[in-house]
């Protein structure tokens, strides 16, 4: 079996053009590697036969874009039309949809090669993909390990070489977490840069569909493909569209960083601050300006988080009521409330009862005020603080994760791991910023952060890091 997917994406491309390959010939090796690599599980449902169908077409059409028959895999909590999307759960596991999203539309409209839906944490509720009613996700690089979640089938469809590109959700790190646990590029995107429409809610004023590629320039790349205004979402945002790899291997009109203390406390594994730290001294090497700053209440990112998420899970998945679609229960039932007891009690996790629980719980008239509308409230003044240490500094950065991946099993008896497991991610998607995770060493990730609408600067840094570093270091 031939590894052209394994090449770089502008010389799979030029060897689309000179017809020296096919595109049935990278859809075909997809299919290959994904039954070579079927303990892995990253898949949930392959799209095998329309695949096929689709690279027989286009094998008789020009080669008109740089994604031009590139296959890619999707997070199953993105609605395909006519082809199942589960959320990873029992209460969704036959639904077939019957639309797109507009990310699917974006990228079917470049002529990509849609393999299939991966596997996920059931309705994106969990950081290590161990809460899917489809079983447990393998990390590629160590099977015994977790590969990160809640996109973690998609992090290892791109990490064990399947696929060049996969698009994921980020509610609170679930793009960059899978990402730095894979050794992969992962962008979370601004708030309503990329249109929501399409993608099953969790948290809504929190989700964003974002890229997992195998490097900085292919990620800006397909970015490109998925912005834009859609007035099918409200928080779609009208900033106008650029090309985000403007700036790569650009010069930087300014080199100030900061680095929020938060961001290197006890809580976070000593290699993974040994390797920050080492990046942090090539910057100052190339001439960048680092400093340590404080950034008020992100430490209560993660119990915000709590409030605010779980709130907004608990309003979003009470349309699941086995009534209009979804799972229906075999089980005789007394009455209409006694069939919604009985059929969530079985079609829904234990994660995800938990947190629909917690979310009524903060959400019912008594605590309202006293949790949720005071966490909004310290949510704003988080952004507030975000937002004036980037009027100071081009750009923040910090570790990704505090651990490096885990064993399969090891923290699911803990109920608040999985929260803190994206203890360094939240903060910014209570910002609503664009953040990009970078590989720095095996399994070691760190962010970058900018201003609303600069990825293209965060783009320019990333690849400038990755390009002068020379790779992962082990």
């Amino acid at each position: 079996m031939t590894n052209y997917l394994e090449l770089p994406l502008l010389e799979i491309n030029k060897k689309l053009k000179n017809k020296e390959i096919k595109v049935i010939d990278l859809v075909n090796e997809c299919f290959y590697k994904i039954e070579k690599n079927k303990d892995l599980n990253c898949f949930i449902t392959l799209n095998k036969e329309e695949a096929i169908k689709q690279a027989l077409y286009l094998d008789n059409k020009e080669v008109d874009n740089i994604l031009f028959g590139i296959p890619i895999s999707i997070k199953d909590n993105i609605v395909t039309k006519d082809l199942k999307t589960t959320c990873a759960s029992l209460m969704l596991k036959d639904f077939i949809p019957t639309y797109d999203a507009t990310v699917i539309t974006k990228i079917k409209e470049k002529n990509m090669v849609i393999i299939g839906k991966t596997n996920m944490d059931e309705f994106a509720m969990g950081s290590s993909n161990e809460t899917s009613y489809f079983g447990s996700v393998l990390n590629p690089f160590d099977k015994t390990k977790v590969p990160g979640g809640s996109s973690g089938g998609s992090a290892v469809s791109v990490s064990s070489k399947i696929v060049p590109f996969s698009l994921g959700s980020d509610t609170g790190g679930s793009i960059r977490q899978p990402s730095a646990f894979n050794n992969l590029v992962g962008m979370k995107p601004t708030y309503g840069r990329i249109s929501r429409y399409g993608l099953v809610s969790f948290a809504s004023s929190l989700d964003q569909i974002g890229v997992i590629s195998r490097n900085v320039y292919e990620n800006a790349l397909l970015l490109n493909v998925l912005v834009g205004n859609d007035e099918n979402d409200l928080t779609s945002s009208n900033k106008e569209v650029i090309d985000f790899t403007r700036l790569i291997n650009k010069d930087f009109e300014n080199k100030k960083i900061a680095i929020p203390s938060f961001y290197v406390n006890e809580a976070i594994d000593k290699k993974i601050l040994d390797k920050f730290y080492e990046i942090i001294e090539f910057l100052k090497s190339k001439g960048f300006i680092v400093e340590f700053v404080d950034i008020e209440y992100i430490e209560n990112s993660v119990s915000l988080y709590q409030i605010i998420a779980l709130a907004e899970a608990s309003s979003n998945l009470a349309r699941y009521d086995g009534i209009r679609y979804g799972y229906q229960t075999n089980k005789e039932t007394k009455d209409l409330d006694d069939f919604y007891k009985t059929n969530r009690q079985e079609a829904f996790g234990d994660e995800v009862k938990r947190r629909i629980m917690i979310g009524s719980y903060v959400l019912s008239s008594e605590n309202v005020d006293v949790y949720y509308y005071k966490a909004l409230n310290i949510r704003k003044k988080i952004t507030e603080n975000f937002e004036k240490t980037l009027k100071e500094y081009d750009f923040i950065i910090g570790p990704t994760t505090t651990t490096f991946p885990y064993n399969l099993g090891e923290k699911q008896d803990d109920a608040i791991k999985s929260f803190f497991d994206d203890l360094l991610t939240i903060p910014i998607n209570m910002a609503g910023l664009p953040s990009l995770n970078l590989p720095i060493g095996h399994f070691i990730g760190m962010q970058i952060i900018s201003s609303k609408f600069n990825e293209d600067k965060i783009y320019q840094l990333a690849h400038f890091i990755e390009s002068n570093r020379g790779g992962i270091n082990e």
